[in-house]
């Protein structure tokens, strides 16, 4: 068996592929009007419930259960390209984690809650940078040195 992607709920398929291709970089794998699949495993389903078989006032709009992640190496950069956004709802501003990866959460058009991410060897190059030593980022992001060496190489 194999993995293969998450498909989500979409009202307007245009609308949403413009979303993802525009703001993440997403590119499309396949095209079938209805259905958009991005290269990274993802893929957007205009009429849902048809798809699945089930009613469509069974399918929710922000259920608050799931969230798409992604890392993103210009963290600012991204920032300031969300900002061409703004009727996305924001659930907060940006965040940094105890470990100092910093994040924001907002939707996408259809309720989606989306997580950019700093990218973590971003995160450790800047804790670097700003004097610490491995063995202090390794506590602070509470990861062992091999796994810090890891990120960094990988």
């Amino acid at each position: 068996m194999k993995y293969t992607c998450v498909v989500l709920s979409v009202a307007d398929i245009a609308a949403a592929r413009r979303f993802y291709e525009d703001l993440f970089g997403l590119d499309v794998y396949q095209d079938y009007g209805i259905n958009v699949s991005f290269t990274c495993g993802l893929a957007l389903q205009q009429e849902f419930d048809w798809l699945i078989h089930l009613p469509k006032e069974s399918i929710q709009k922000k259920p608050n259960n799931a969230e798409l992640c992604f890392e993103e190496e210009d963290f600012d950069g991204f920032l300031k390209k969300l900002e061409a956004y703004p009727q996305t709802e924001r659930l907060g501003g940006v965040i940094e984690h105890s470990w100092g990866q910093r994040v924001i959460r907002f939707y996408d058009l259809d309720g989606h809650i989306i997580e950019v991410g700093e990218d973590m060897k971003m995160t450790v190059n800047r804790f670097l940078a700003s004097g610490m030593t491995m063995e202090e980022v390794s506590v602070k992001m509470d990861i062992s040195l091999s796994d810090l060496a890891k990120l960094l190489n990988g």
